[in-house]
This record gives C-alpha cells, structure tokens and sequence, in this order.
C-alpha cells in the first residue's frame, strides 16, 4: 500500500493534535489550584467525564459523527480503561506523592503502549520513537521531581502503574476503533460510559464545593475545555498516530502544568526541573518532526 511520507523537518499533524490536547489537560491542576478549598480529586475525575463526555456525545450526534455501528467490546474497554486510571492516578499520587505519582504513571504508559502497540496492533515504534521517549521521560522525571525529596509507597507505585497501563490500554482499544469511525463519537462514547461506572464516587466523595461560584467555574472549565475539547482534539490526532506515539506526546501534560505553575501561581522552577522541562521540550521536537508515513 503505497503513503505519503511528511520530511524531517515538518510538524507531524498528529502530534500537535494530541499535543495542543494535552496542553489543555494540563491546565486541570491549576485550574483546581485557583478554585475553592475542599475539591475533591475523587469528584473530579467524574465530574470531568460527566460533563465532558456528554457535551462531546452531543456534537458527535449533532454533526452527524456518532456512528452507531461501534463494537461494544472495543467500547467498553475504552470506557474501563479510562475509568480505572482515575482512581489509580488519583490514589497513586495520594500515597506515594504528586512527584513520584506523576512520574511513574506518565512515564510507564508510552512503555505499556509501545508493547500493547505491538501485540495487539503489530506497530513497531522505531528508534526515532525511543530516542523521544527516553528524552520525555527522563525531562518528565526531572521536571516534577527536581523540586524537592521524594516518598516511594509501594502501594503508590503499584497504583501509578496502574493508571499508566490504563492510559494505554484505553489509547490501543480508541486507535483500533478510530481506523474505522469518527473521532469525535468514539471519545464521546467512551468518556460516557467511563463517567456512567464512575458514579458511585459521588457516595464517598465531598461535593459540597461544587455548590459555590468558583466550584461551578472550575466544574466547566474542567468539563468542557479540559475533556470535552482536549478529548475532541486527542481524538483526531490519535486517528493518525502509533498508539506508542501517542503516549509519548501525553507528556506534554506535565509540561503545560508547570509553565501554568510558574505564569499563574508564581512557582519557581528549581536547576534540575528546568533542565527536566529542556529535555522534555526537546523529545516531544523530536518526535513531531519525525519523518511519518500513511
């Protein structure tokens, strides 16, 4: 089958896709910072998805994008995969710290994609992917974990690894279902039914901070900028990506979060954590001007 090739040089479309995504995942934490006292990480990871999934299932279904032909198998996954990382990142970070949390979830999931890319979708990374990778990683580590000591709770760790195999378990069951329908319908389907399973949070978790001013303006901030756009842009760039690819571009996140750290919240960034943010920069360069063919 022959494909077009885009030169080195030249920004892989994908790539900025699901990078400008996670530029706007990435404004959750200071979104969060800037709300009211008593948000509830456990509430929010539903009230994301609660809002943003249906927002995004109603432009799906308004622009004719909502396919009813999806497999439920391929769907529920995705939607389990995506449910489970909240609890585990959230409970990850909770316990072993937001540093090491951070780090062992974002850096083990292009890792589980990159194998999951392989068995379940036969894609084979390449160097250039590696050589990015191993750049975002270790910046990504720097970058959050240059500010201070760190705590490594071994059950932390296990639920880190949890949401890192999660995120990528929910990248290869979407990449499969975006080869053959509309992006915006498979997010838009698979954040619904995530935020269906996760609504017995509400149970345990505390809500009174969403009856106030800023709780509303953080809940649609969250909902709609932070889910329903950034899923809707990771969408139509994971449909022309590697599932390892992919991954690997989610660094971005992090990133985002400290730019936003230093510009909004006045946090200073120490030595190591700006050279952490330099090496981070410079693998996701390198892999969105790899040379990509389709």
């Amino acid at each position: 089958m022959s494909g077009r090739r885009v030169s080195t040089g030249s920004l892989d479309p994908g790539v900025v896709l699901v990078a400008l995504s996670m530029l706007l995942i990435g404004t959750t934490g200071t979104s969060q910072a800037l709300g009211p006292d008593g948000i509830d990480p456990t509430v929010v990871g539903l009230l994301r998805l609660g809002i943003g999934g249906p927002v995004l299932l109603g432009f799906a279904a308004a622009t004719g994008r909502l396919s009813t032909s999806m497999p439920r198998g391929p769907l529920a996954v995705a939607a389990v995969s995506i449910a489970a990382y909240q609890p585990c990142f959230f409970g990850g970070i909770d316990r072993t710290g937001v540093a090491v949390g951070t780090i062992v979830a974002l850096g083990s999931s292009p890792v589980f994609a990159g194998v999951l890319g392989l068995v379940v979708r036969g894609e084979r990374p390449g160097r250039r992917w590696a050589m990015a990778t191993v750049l975002a990683i270790a910046g990504g580590a720097l970058l959050v974990g240059g500010g201070g000591s760190a705590e490594v709770d071994p059950t932390g760790i296990v639920l880190a690894l949890g949401a890192g195999l999660s995120y990528a378990v929910f990248a290869v069951a979407t990449r499969g279902l975006l080869d053959h329908h509309p992006p915006p319908g498979v997010m838009a389907v698979s954040l619904t039914g995530a935020a269906v399973l996760l609504l017995p949070t509400l149970a345990i978790g505390d809500t009174a901070w969403l009856a106030t001013g800023g709780g509303i303006a953080v809940s649609l901030h969250l909902g709609l900028v932070a889910t329903a756009l950034a899923y809707g842009l990771y969408g139509f760039g994971a449909a022309r990506l590697p599932v390892a690819t992919t991954t690997t571009v989610t660094l971005t996140e992090p990133l985002t979060a400290a730019v936003l750290g230093m510009l909004v919240l006045g946090e200073r960034l120490t030595a190591i954590s700006s050279t952490g943010a330099i090496l981070l920069a410079g693998g996701l360069v390198v892999i969105a001007t790899g040379r990509r063919s389709s």
